[in-house]
């Protein structure tokens, strides 16, 4: 039987029924390639999510060309390949990478490096408006995008694989997150998470709406840890979701006995988003002293259903909504709140920094106008003969 000569394509398989015509499968997206098919888990309504699985498939089974070509016959999509074989596979946040590349891939995928023009790049950016986490109209990460893929083109040239310079010319820079929550919205979100409960919908005889009650789980309790651990020490998202009891790869370390939080996870590599050990203050040490012996003093601290968070994105943005907070609020608006905190304390910046392993240009800039005694020293001296 010769090869489709399609390659790999979607085949939606029909719904399989028993003798009395009732259905017993619900039809599905599969990936046929070949004499082979591939389940892509997706069903008849999810046509997106099996687009993408059709994509994976692909790149996984195709190997770019490492030779010198010209750039009319270098695809783009075998730049990103490569780069993410050789350097996204050695990265802590690889699954990132990979997110990213399919979302540039979808776009760039079947053009070649000298296609990219500044028109092009923009063209990327407009399509991703709206698209990105909570940006509601706002720019959807267009530009965290296009970074990966100037690194790659970088990289490729290193390889010796090409030769010449396409220019991937960035959207400007949007203005920063402002936001951070007071004491009394950090109150209210963690409230909200410890108190809601999940809504079942309870099917009546002749009742087509069908009634709703509520049950004893409670779908967002797990993020309370996360909330806590996250606004007490300023730090990133990553680190509070790989916090463990016990040391161990891939896993940043609780150490209660000396009272510190090591951020950086066992076997990372140190990047210039710095992770130094932080001191638990003693509210918080006292908190996670009672969470450990709750969880017998192993495994990870922030879990759900027993397994540990990969992401607390679809989460908080239920909660954030339910404790009726702004939009934008994110799992990094934690470590905002805890330097803009520290700042209106009267903190030295400089320690503030150290705290959360930033910069102090980064804190005087962002979280300044905060400190108590800003611009005192100015409006004394206006009024002084």
């Amino acid at each position: 039987m010769p090869r489709d000569p399609r390659g790999a394509y979607l085949w939606l398989r029909p719904a399989e029924r028993d003798a009395a015509g009732a259905i017993i499968r619900e039809s599905r997206w599969i990936i046929r390639d070949g004499r082979k098919q591939f389940s892509t888990g997706c069903g008849a309504g999810d046509r997106a999510e099996a687009e993408k699985r059709l994509h994976e498939h692909n790149t996984k089974k195709y190997e770019p060309e490492r030779r010198e070509r010209p750039l009319s016959k270098i695809k783009i999509a075998d730049v990103v390949k490569i780069y993410l074989e050789d350097i996204a596979e050695t990265k802590p946040d690889k699954g990132k990478y990979g997110e990213r590349a399919v979302r540039l891939l979808a776009f760039f995928g079947d053009k070649t490096l000298d296609d990219i023009t500044g028109k092009l790049c923009r063209q990327y950016a407009e399509a991703r408006l709206g698209q990105g986490r909570s940006n509601k109209g706002k720019g959807g990460g267009a530009k965290r995008d296009l970074e990966d893929l100037r690194a790659a083109i970088n990289h490729h040239a290193e390889e010796g694989l090409h030769r010449g310079s396409p220019k991937i010319v960035l959207p400007k820079k949007g203005k920063p997150r402002q936001h951070w929550l007071t004491r009394a919205e950090f109150a209210r979100l963690l409230k909200v998470c410890w108190s809601t409960r999940e809504m079942q919908k309870v099917n009546h005889d002749g009742d087509k709406e069908g009634a709703r009650k509520l049950t004893v789980k409670h779908p967002l309790r797990h993020l309370c840890r996360f909330l806590v651990l996250g606004i007490y020490t300023g730090s990133r998202p990553g680190a509070v979701m790989t916090a463990a009891w016990d040391r161990g790869p891939g896993r940043s370390w609780i150490d209660l006995a000396n009272g510190r939080f090591y951020r950086l996870a066992e076997g990372d590599i140190e990047t210039d988003k710095r992770q130094p050990v932080v001191r638990l203050s003693p509210n918080l040490a006292g908190h996670l002293a009672r969470w450990s012996r709750m969880d017998g003093g192993h495994g990870f601290v922030v879990t759900h259903d027993g397994m540990p968070v990969k992401s607390v994105k679809t989460a908080l943005n239920r909660a954030v909504e339910l404790a009726g907070l702004p939009d934008g609020v994110t799992a990094y608006t934690l470590r905002h709140s805890c330097a803009s905190w520290l700042v209106a304390k009267g903190k030295p910046t400089r320690l503030v920094a150290d705290f959360l392993g930033t910069s102090e240009d980064m804190i005087v800039k962002h979280y300044g106008h905060l400190a108590p005694d800003y611009q005192l020293e100015a409006a004394l001296a206006i009024g002084r003969k």
